[in-house]
């Protein structure tokens, strides 16, 4: 059974920074596994941040790419997300998922099999 867990989330000031932590238990099966970040702000549809292939092949949502830094640490089972330079646009509900088959860009990663259960970013 596959379990992700997000934490970091937080309230900050426009112009800081937070980097938030996904933790996997658990073992998803397959040749290509990718993890990445969504995020749903209220009364918006959930919309993709990035994601990262297990050979490291990262994927950006253009707007984000120059704020937001996705990396992961396979020895901890752990994703994580820095943001920098966070704007109240940036406020939402930030989402870890993860899959081993719909890995071809954020659209594709939408159909993710496995999410957690959000962490709040606030940015005021």
């Amino acid at each position: 059974h596959v379990q992700l867990v997000e934490s970091g989330g937080g309230s900050v000031q426009a112009g800081g920074s937070l980097r938030l932590s996904c933790v996997r238990s658990g073992t998803i099966y397959g040749s290509r596994i990718c993890m990445g970040w969504f995020r749903q702000a209220p009364g918006r549809e959930r919309e993709g941040v990035a994601m990262i292939e297990s050979d490291g092949t990262t994927t950006y949502k253009n707007s984000l790419k120059a704020r937001f830094t996705i990396s992961k640490d396979n020895a901890k089972n752990t994703l994580y997300l820095q943001m920098r330079n966070l704007q109240p646009e940036d406020t939402a509900t930030y989402y870890c998922a993860a899959d081993a088959y719909y890995c071809d860009g954020l659209n594709t990663f939408t159909r993710a099999a496995h999410w957690g259960q959000g962490t709040q970013v606030t940015v005021s």
